[in-house]
C-alpha cells in the first residue's frame, strides 16, 4: 500500500517535528511496516520551472514528422529574463499555456542531462516536459499543460507537480487490511505516534437514509452478501477531466488513472477501504440479483476474458444475466465507458473467503479483491456510495437520485473475553490492567469489565477474534521493542543427551568412511518406489500422504531415505562426479496410530491429551542410509583401483556399529532395491537392523547411477537400543597369536555369512578374528558346490596355545559348521 504524506496528514494532525522517517519508525514497531519511502522528484535536478508558451511555430520535417519551434517565457530562470528557444515535438498546448520546463543543467530521471544543442535547425535550450520524462505517469503523447493559475513562469514546479511529495510503501501483513487505505493507516498514526491527535474519520459522515426509490436489490445468499448499497447519478459527463489532486493521488497509490468515474470510485476506495463499483445504469436490466452461480454459467469480465464459473462463485445479476464476478471483478456488458451517463453506483460486502476462494480459481488479482478476501469494514458501505455520489456530482456535473437501496445489515462483532493481566503475563512487561484497557479502546474496541475484560472488537478489525488477538494488540501499542530481551539460563553440566551423542557418532564414524553427508527431502511420489522396485505388496510402500502436499508428485512422507540419497546421488553423477560416497541420517515417517487430534490453545492439554496425541502420531525411526558409486580405491600411478562392491556397504554398516561396541551379522536376503544375490541382512544380536548390498541395475538405470553401485540402510533407533554408550577400552592380550587355515565345501546357495557364522560358534572363545579370503568353485569341487577358505586366529589371554589346542579349536569349529551347514572339510 502506498500513501502519500500529505494525503496522511488530512486524516490527521502530526506534530511538525515528526519527520517521515520518524512517523514510519514508529508505524513499523506498531505493526504497520515499512517497505519504501518514494519521492517522484528524487531523480530530477537543476532548473524545473514554470513556462508560459510565447510562440509555437509548426514545421514540416522531410521524414513527414511535425515539430513546433516554441518561444517560452521562463521569467529570471535562465539568468536573462529572455524568452528561451526550445524545439518540441509535442502538439497539445497553445500559445499561451503554462507547461514544465526544464532549462540547460537539469537532469531527468534515467540520469538524462540537459544541455542546449542544435537540432532541426534551431538551438533548443531546454525541455517542455511530459509525465513520463518527469517519471510521474505513462503519458507521452503530450507535454504537461498546467492550469491556468498554477503560477508565475519562472517559478519552481515542484510544488505544484507534487514532486516534493514523499510516499511512503507499506507492507501491509494478510491480517490487517484496514492498512490497505488512508483511513486505517491515519488511525494507526494516531495511536502510533506521540502527539498527533484530532483524528478525521473520511467514512464518518451523514447519509441520507434508505428508502423504496432506488434500485432494487434481492441478496439471494446473504452470508456472501450480507450488505448491499446502491446509488444513483445521471447527467454525468463522460468527458470531465479528472481533477488533478485524484490523478496524483490514484497514481502514487500504483493505480493507472483511466476516466473520472473509474478514478473517483478507486480513490474513494484508498480513502475508505471500501472497494466500490460502477455501472452504466442504462445497460441495467431490472432488478439486481446477488446469489451463487450454476454450474456451467459463464461471464466475460472486464479485461476480456471469458470465465467458466463455479457453484462457489458470487455473482451479481439482472434479467439480462450474470453482470459481474461479486467484490472481484465486473463484467464487460455493464462497463462504464465514454458514452456512460447514468452510473449505478455498487458499495456492497462481501464473505472474504468466497472473494478470497474465487480469486485463486480464476487466477484474479485486483485491488477490490484485495482488500475483500482480506476483510472489511461492513458498516461504511453507504458512507463509501455516498461518498463516490458526492464526487461524482461534484467533478462530473451528475445529479444525484434521490433513491437509496440499502438491502440486509452489517453482521454482528463477537465479544471476546480475556483477562486484564493477560498482556503482562505474556510479554513480561510491567502492564496494568488499566494500560491495557486503554490501548484496546485506542484502536476502537469497545471494553467493560475489570479483572475479566469484555471487549467488543471495531468492525474495520475481523482479524481480532480471540484473547490471543487482543493480546498482540495491546502489546504492539505498548511497544514491541519494550518487550525485555531475557536469554534462558541453560542447565549446568547436562550436555548432550544419550541419542544427540550417539547420533553424532554414527555420523563421525560414517564420515570417516568415506562418506559425505548431505540433506534431502523427505517427501516421495509413487514414482520414488517404482524407481525402486518396491512392490505394492511392500510395507514400505504404505506411505503417509499429506493433506497439503508442497508438490503433487510428491505427495507422501517417505519409508525409506535411500529414496532422497539416490535422487541426490544421480544429480551428482550427472554434473560429472565419478567416484563418492554419500549418506543421511533422517527420520522416516511409519504409519500407525489413529491419528491427531486439534489441541486447546487457551490453555495447557491434559496429560491425557498429550497422551491421545502421542498415540495418534505415526512412527518415526531413525535410518542411516549409504550409497557408493565408482571406485571405492582410486586408481592412479601407483596401479588400478578397485570398483565399490557390496561388502564396502556392509563393512561401514559394521564400522559404525561397532563404533557403539556391538557386532553387525549379515546373512543372504532378497530384498528391492538390491540386486538379488548381492544382497545381505543386517542384524545384531538376531534384530534385523537393514539392508546394504549392490543395487538393483534397474535401479541403477532409473537413478542414472553406474550399474555396480552399492547402498545400505539401517534403523538407528535399533543401534542405539542396544549400544553400550560409553564403550570400554578393549582388552590386548600379550600372548602370540596361534593361526589355523580351513576350507570347506558348502551348496552354492549357501552364504558364506552362514557359514563364517557357523565356524565362530563352535571355534570357543579363544577365537580372536575370523577372515573369508578365498572362494573356489570347479570341477574338481562338484557341480552346485562351492570352497570357502577361512583364516582364523586364537589367542588366549594368559598363556601360549599349544599345537594341540588350536587344532582342536579348528575340528571344533568344523564340526559346527557341518551340523549346522553341511560343509565338509576338504
Amino acid at each position: 500500500m502506498k500513501a502519500p504524506v500529505s494525503w496522511i496528514k488530512e486524516y490527521v494532525d502530526v506534530p511538525a517535528d515528526v519527520t517521515t522517517d520518524e512517523l514510519t519508525r514508529r508505524l513499523t514497531m506498531t505493526g504497520l511496516k515499512l517497505e519504501a519511502i518514494d519521492s517522484p522528484g528524487a531523480q530530477i535536478t537543476g532548473p524545473l520551472v514554470i513556462g508560459r508558451v510565447l510562440t509555437r511555430e509548426p514545421e514540416p520535417q522531410k521524414n513527414g514528422k511535425v515539430i513546433n519551434w516554441c518561444t517560452v517565457d521562463v521569467g529570471d530562470a535562465n539568468g536573462t529574463g529572455e524568452p528561451q528557444g526550445i524545439v518540441c515535438g509535442a502538439h497539445n498546448f497553445e500559445p499561451g499555456d503554462l507547461v514544465v520546463v526544464i532549462l540547460p543543467g537539469g537532469v531527468l530521471p534515467g540520469n538524462f542531462e540537459i544541455s542546449a544543442r542544435k537540432t532541426y535547425g534551431h538551438l533548443s535550450a531546454g525541455m517542455i516536459c511530459s509525465a513520463r520524462e518527469l517519471g510521474i505517469g505513462e503519458d507521452h503523447d503530450g507535454i504537461i499543460v498546467l492550469p491556468a493559475d498554477a503560477g508565475q513562469p519562472g517559478e519552481d514546479v515542484r510544488g505544484v507537480l507534487g514532486l516534493d511529495e514523499e510516499i511512503i510503501e507499506f507492507e501491509v501483513n494478510p491480517d490487517r487490511a484496514y492498512g490497505l487505505s488512508l483511513r486505517g493507516i491515519a488511525r494507526d498514526v494516531l495511536v502510533s505516534v506521540e502527539g498527533a491527535s484530532n483524528f478525521r474519520d473520511p467514512a464518518l459522515r451523514d447519509t441520507p437514509a434508505a428508502n423504496d426509490a432506488g434500485h432494487p436489490v434481492v441478496l439471494e445468499d446473504t452470508v456472501g452478501c450480507p450488505v448491499f448499497v446502491a446509488r444513483k447519478v445521471t447527467g454525468f459527463d463522460p468527458t470531465a477531466p479528472t481533477p488533478q489532486y485524484i490523478a496524483d493521488r490514484v497514481a502514487a497509490a500504483g493505480m493507472r488513472s483511466i476516466s473520472l468515474a473509474v478514478d473517483i470510485t478507486n480513490y474513494v476506495m484508498l480513502e475508505t477501504g471500501r472497494p466500490i463499483h460502477g455501472y452504466d445504469a442504462d445497460k441495467l436490466q431490472g432488478p439486481i440479483v446477488v446469489r451463487r452461480a450454476v454450474a456451467g454459467e459463464t461471464l466475460r469480465t472486464l479485461d476480456g476474458t471469458e470465465r467458466n464459473l463455479s457453484p462457489e462463485d458470487l455473482v451479481v445479476t439482472d434479467d439480462s444475466g450474470i453482470i459481474g464476478l461479486g467484490g472481484v471483478m465486473g463484467g464487460e456488458t455493464t462497463e462504464m465507458g465514454e458514452s456512460t451517463t447514468s452510473i449505478l453506483v455498487e458499495s456492497a460486502h462481501w464473505d472474504a473467503v468466497s472473494m478470497f476462494r474465487t480469486g485463486k480459481r480464476h487466477k484474479i488479482s485486483s485491488e477490490a479483491g484485495k482488500r475483500n478476501e482480506r476483510g472489511v469494514d461492513p458498516t461504511i458501505c453507504e458512507a463509501a456510495a455516498d461518498r463516490v455520489v458526492e464526487l461524482l456530482v461534484e467533478h462530473g456535473g451528475a445529479t444525484a437520485d434521490p433513491g437509496v437501496t440499502v438491502v440486509g445489515t452489517a453482521p454482528a462483532v463477537p465479544t471476546i473475553t480475556v483477562r486484564g493481566s493477560k498482556a503482562a503475563e505474556v510479554s513480561g512487561m510491567d502492564i496494568p490492567e488499566d494500560v491495557a484497557v486503554e490501548a484496546l479502546r485506542a484502536v476502537g474496541c469497545e471494553v467493560t469489565g475489570t479483572g475479566t475484560l469484555s471487549v467488543v472488537p471495531p468492525p474495520w478489525r475481523p482479524d481480532l477474534t480471540d484473547p490471543q488477538d487482543t493480546t498482540e494488540e495491546v502489546i504492539r501499542l505498548v511497544g514491541y521493542d519494550k518487550v525485555p530481551s531475557v536469554l534462558p539460563v541453560p542447565p549446568a553440566g547436562r550436555g548432550l543427551t544419550r541419542i544427540q551423542e550417539l547420533r553424532r557418532r554414527f555420523s563421525r564414524v560414517a564420515a570417516a568412511e568415506g562418506f559425505t553427508e548431505v540433506i534431502t527431502f523427505p517427501f516421495v511420489g509413487e514414482a520414488d518406489f517404482d524407481a525402486q522396485l518396491i512392490g505394492a505388496d511392500d510395507e514400505r510402500r504404505d506411505a503417509l500422504r499429506l493433506e497439503n502436499p508442497l508438490s503433487s508428485e510428491a505427495p507422501y512422507m517417505t519409508t525409506t531415505v535411500l529414496a532422497g540419497l539416490l535422487k541426490t546421488a544421480g544429480r551428482n553423477v550427472g554434473l560429472g562426479a565419478g567416484s563418492f560416497g554419500l549418506f543421511e541420517t533422517a527420520t522416516v515417517t511409519v504409519p500407525s496410530g489413529s491419528g491427531t487430534s486439534i489441541l486447546p490453545v487457551d490453555r495447557r492439554p491434559s496429560a491425557e491429551e498429550f497422551a491421545a496425541l502421542d498415540a495418534g502420531l505415526p512412527a518415526q525411526p531413525l535410518h542411516l542410509a549409504l550409497v557408493g558409486v565408482g571406485e571405492a580405491d582410486g586408481s592412479g600411478w601407483w596401479g588400478e583401483g578397485r570398483g565399490v562392491q557390496w561388502y564396502d556397504a556392509v563393512d561401514a554398516v559394521r564400522a559404525v556399529a561397532e563404533s557403539v561396541g556391538l557386532e553387525v551379522t549379515a546373512a543372504g536376503a532378497d530384498v528391492a532395491p538390491w540386486h538379488p544375490g548381492r544382497c545381505a541382512e543386517l542384524s545384531i544380536d538376531g534384530d534385523v537392523i537393514g539392508h546394504a548390498g549392490e543395487l538393483h541395475p534397474k535401479v541403477c538405470d532409473a537413478y542414472g547411477l553406474p550399474r555396480g553401485s552399492v547402498a545400505a540402510e539401517v534403523d538407528l533407533d535399533v543401534v542405539a537400543a542396544k549400544a553400550v554408550h560409553l564403550r570400554p577400552a578393549p582388552s590386548f592380550s600379550t600372548q602370540p597369536v596361534a593361526k589355523e587355515d580351513v576350507a570347506v565345501v558348502v551348496d552354492a546357495g549357501t552364504s558364506a555369512a552362514d557359514v563364517e557364522a557357523a565356524l565362530r560358534s563352535g571355534a570357543g572363545d579363544e577365537l580372536e578374528s575370523i577372515r573369508l579370503f578365498d572362494v573356489f568353485t570347479g570341477e574338481q569341487i562338484g557341480e552346485g558346490k562351492k570352497s570357502l577358505a577361512f583364516a582364523l586366529r586364537f589367542r588366549a589371554a594368559d598363556r601360549t596355545l599349544t599345537e594341540k589346542e588350536t587344532a582342536s579349536f579348528r575340528e571344533a569349529a568344523v564340526a559346527a559348521a557341518a551340523e549346522k551347514v553341511g560343509a565338509v572339510q576338504r
